[in-house]
């Protein structure tokens, strides 16, 4: 067994107590580890401890590998003691997290620390007082006790934390600590330093939820409805705060053409991985960068960040040569459709950006090259001779993407040349087994090419560096952390930076004049090239690391390039060069139960959605509420539904709605007078709390979770109206009269809020309850960190009118069927070639084409696990169409090869 703990992780101590228990039962290897270092391959956050069990098999929680290390040592698990390790995860962990974070993170002591422990410290010495005994389950320790006794050690290993009055707890703890395993293992963790250990591994943790004395957190679950208890103190910082009115808001900063960093301001730059310009994006690849990157770029200008926002089509490469001979057109020609096709579908999708470029232009070339020829004058690069597959029959040398075949590391049936789209790893063509030519289906030939290489390992010593500056405090995902490190820990290999080919950027060498640089290599310096194709002043925000923020957006498949080979490319170019500082990655997003498939006709793609009915808005509230953020998700059409018809119909546009119409229906369209009470009050610092936990989430970018911030703000309002009725009180009383207008003017204040709030997720229904409440524009433009009276008493309203529409199920069903593609279409059967006469170019090409698209039937049907019999079919008819393919050109029939038999 491997026992993989960290110092200062609070979890190593007690598992590297618990484990004295196994000593002499098991060989057990002890490992120190970093903190961010992911020991478990399939989880997506490091955590430490970990136990590696002979088995191969993984145990990563601290109750778990302390059990473990227990039942070695033959003590028997009982009700009682799994009752206290069930409590300690959920009621303690929780409440000791907050306090350990308040005392070494944010400084605080006394009650700030103490409080949210002292009814969990309480239940603790109460049970021991009641049974009259020395540990939690009995005469002798358990399992319990060293699990409870690891956690509580940090905080209560100072007097200072540990109260007199609780007399069997400090017994009880005391008892434990002079214990020589504990001793050990409190020395390992915290060297010595107290609970000060701890501050490294801490810092790097997110911020636990909030705690208060009654030992609830504050939750943003949908599904929460009660109010946390606050104190006097937060509810009259609310009021002050909501009081000083919209003259608090800042002036709003001065717009800019083009937008360049400013001195003394905070200068945020963001980009959307390029997408590739050969195919149309689906809702995965949509949600994976550009919406994404889109909510954390309207937020930033609504903080009035000084922000650009840039992407672009990456239009060189092996994949656009592919595509161009797949259609008949030249490259650029390619390039220059799918360009604007993609153009329109962010339009569409209302994509925020400030440019949106192309990496087919001069300045992409020479700031390549330009970086190129530094790291060649630096040593950074090398000449190699490559063995390449070269398909004899289209008489070329062929790029990654021209070829396919089984992956050498999973088995994959369908991996490219360059990378396994199934396990993920990087391939060179030669490493796959059964290579074939995509275009002729023939099978090429290994030959020797001249070829440069980035040397990645003499850059590993600057990048590990850099990362070491860079990680602390940035928030690059963990996903991103994760194959950075394990790159990292596999050690970086020469890096081939050249292709065969014709379509990119050239390659300023004597001697590979006839090659262009490889797209891993060029297509990241498009961000460069697009700027300085929107600015000339593009320096300022690529050269210009100590002012400005470099946000990067992706899917996980990207982290290598954007995290790796161009930090490497601009470090040893020594150009001061911006890097990235916050590395985003999302999952993967599925269809239904599959992949999206275009081909298949699985999935819903950006084209298609515009043609569905249901507006822009809707799709990118439902992407961003699934948003694949720590592990992949799944669109659905049933969740969809639930979603839109509950959260924004029932929830969100309701109270928007009925606050708006109270107000034109009861008080004329002008706002009324706002009279605070108690419980308003209270309600002004929940909203504040809420609107801060909102700001925290998009600042960490947490765009999944700061959506539910605005949902639940909008379930408190549609709670208040309920609560307070003002549709009776309207009718009554003159005191009636004025709760039915405070409660009015309080609601249609917090529906101004969500309408900022919103507008990063939803800008047209953002702007549409902007325009309908008449929002003046600095309310529009900013959000604050309090809720403040944006409408007050006299404000006229526009005309209200409902901002969501019923999703039926029938028209769900319908659009389930319409993407949900069908079986594979039969090829039509081609006409017959004749046995020995060679048929003309035009039928060649024919039956060619059509052998490649049978081919992709018959592995897209693989893929689908789709059923044997079916499978043997349309292999059978691809076998038949390679046959008349063969006939047509000439060629000899070979003998099939069958299977040995075992």
């Amino acid at each position: 067994m491997r026992l993989f703990v960290s110092e200062g992780a609070p979890g190593s101590l007690p598992v590297l107590a618990a484990a004295a228990r196994a000593r002499g039962r098991a060989e057990l290897l002890v490992s120190a580890v970093g903190p961010e270092e992911c020991v478990v391959p399939f989880l997506t956050r490091a955590k430490v401890p970990v136990l590696q069990l002979d088995s191969g098999n993984y145990l990563f929680s601290t109750s778990a590998i302390c059990r473990y290390f227990f039942l070695l040592s033959g003590w028997e698990q009982d009700d009682l003691t799994n009752q206290w390790l069930e409590w300690e995860a959920t009621e303690l962990q929780p409440a000791l997290s907050a306090a350990l974070y308040c005392l070494v993170v944010q400084g605080k002591k006394g009650d700030d620390v103490l409080g949210p422990l002292r009814r969990a410290l309480s239940h603790i010495d109460h049970s021991l007082n009641r049974q009259d005994r020395p540990f939690l389950t009995g005469e002798t320790e358990s399992v319990a006790d060293i699990v409870l006794w690891g956690a509580l050690y940090p905080l209560l290993q100072d007097p200072a934390y540990l109260p007199e009055e609780l007399g069997a707890l400090r017994s009880w703890f005391q008892t434990l600590s002079t214990q020589e395993p504990c001793q050990r293992a409190a020395e390992t963790v915290l060297k010595q330093q107290g609970v000060l250990a701890l501050r490294p591994y801490l810092q790097k943790q997110p911020q636990p939820q909030t705690y208060f004395s009654e030992g609830r957190a504050v939750s943003n679950e949908p599904e929460e409805e009660e109010l946390v208890t606050l104190s006097e103190e937060e509810i009259a910082k609310a009021v002050t705060a909501w009081e000083k009115g919209r003259e608090s808001l800042p002036p709003l900063r001065p717009q800019q053409n083009p937008v360049l960093p400013v001195a003394g301001e905070r200068n945020v730059l963001i980009t959307s991985a390029l997408p590739y310009v050969n195919n149309v994006p689906h809702l995965g690849n949509i949600i994976g960068c550009v919406l994404s990157a889109d909510v954390f770029a309207r937020y930033s200008r609504l903080r009035q960040w000084n922000t650009l926002y840039l992407c672009g089509t990456d239009e060189y490469g092996t994949a656009t040569e592919t595509k161009a001979m797949e259609e008949g057109l030249t490259p650029q020609e390619i390039c220059d459709k799918y360009h604007r096709i993609h153009a329109d579908i962010y339009r569409w999708f209302n994509i925020s950006f400030d440019t949106f470029g192309r990496t087919t232009t001069p300045q992409q070339t020479k700031i390549t090259q330009d970086i190129f020829q530094r790291l060649l004058t630096r040593g950074f690069v090398l000449q190699d001779n490559v063995e390449q597959l070269r398909c004899e029959h289209c008489a070329r040398f062929l790029a990654d993407r021209f070829v396919e075949g089984v992956c050498p590391f999973c088995g994959y049936e369908e991996a490219r040349g360059d990378q396994c789209d199934k396990c993920g790893k990087l391939i060179n063509a030669i490493e796959l087994k059964k290579p074939q030519c995509k275009v002729c289906r023939s099978c090429p030939v290994v030959k020797s090419s001249r070829h440069l290489f980035l040397d990645l390992p003499k850059l590993e010593k600057r990048l590990e560096e850099w990362l070491g500056k860079t990680l602390p405090g940035s928030d690059w995902t963990p996903n991103a952390r994760f194959i950075i490190r394990s790159w990292l820990r596999d050690g970086l290999k020469p890096r081939c930076i050249t292709r065969d080919l014709k379509w990119g950027t050239p390659v300023p060498l004597e001697g590979f004049q006839d090659k262009v640089f490889y797209v891993w290599f060029d297509a990241t310096i498009g961000y460069l090239s697009i700027t300085a194709n929107y600015t000339d002043e593009w320096e300022r925000w690529w050269k210009n690391p100590e002012q400005v923020d470099l946000y990067q957006f992706m899917a996980k498949d990207n982290v290598p390039f954007h995290g790796l080979v161009f930090p490497c490319s601009a470090l040893g170019a020594e150009d001061n060069y911006t890097l990235v500082k916050h590395l985003i990655a999302t999952e993967y997003l599925n269809y239904e139960d599959g992949k999206f498939s275009k081909s298949r006709g699985i999935g819903v793609f950006g084209d298609m959605a515009q043609d569905t009915g249901i507006p822009a808005d809707i799709w990118r509230f439902y992407l961003l509420y699934i948003r694949p953020e720590g592990q992949d998700s799944a669109f659905s059409w049933t969740d969809m539904l639930i979603k839109n018809n509950s959260e924004l119909l029932n929830n969100l546009g309701n109270f928007i709605n009925r606050a708006g119409m109270f107000v034109s229906k009861f008080f004329g369209g002008f706002v009324p007078e706002v009279v605070l009470t108690p419980d308003d009050q209270r309600l002004l610092a929940h909203i504040t709390l809420e609107l801060q936990h909102y700001h925290q989430l998009l600042e960490k970018v947490r765009i999944r979770d700061a959506l539910r911030s605005i949902l639940t703000i909008s379930r408190h309002g549609n709670q208040y109206i309920q609560v307070n009725e003002p549709w009776k009180r309207i009718k009554g009383s003159e005191a009636d009269r004025q709760r039915a207008g405070t409660v009015t003017g309080l609601a249609v204040n917090i529906a101004a809020l969500l309408s900022v709030m919103l507008q990063p997720y939803m800008p047209t229904v953002s702007a549409t309850i902007q325009a309908q409440l008449q929002l003046p524009l600095a309310v529009c433009s900013i959000l604050p960190t309090n809720f403040i009276c944006t409408l007050p008493a006299g404000h006229q309203i526009g005309t209200v009118s409902p901002l969501f529409q019923k999703l039926e199920n029938d028209q769900i069903e319908s659009l389930r069927q319409r993407f949900g593609g069908g079986q594979a279409k039969v090829s039509p059967k081609p006409a017959v070639v004749e046995t020995g006469t060679t048929a003309g170019p035009q039928q060649i090409q024919m039956l060619m084409d059509e052998v490649t698209k049978q081919g992709n039937t018959v592995r897209e049907l693989k893929a689908q696990k789709a059923d044997k019999n079916q499978i043997a079919a349309e292999v059978a008819k691809l076998l038949d169409l390679k046959k008349q393919l063969a006939l047509a050109e000439g060629k000899p029939l070979e003998t099939p090869k069958g299977k040995k038999k075992k």
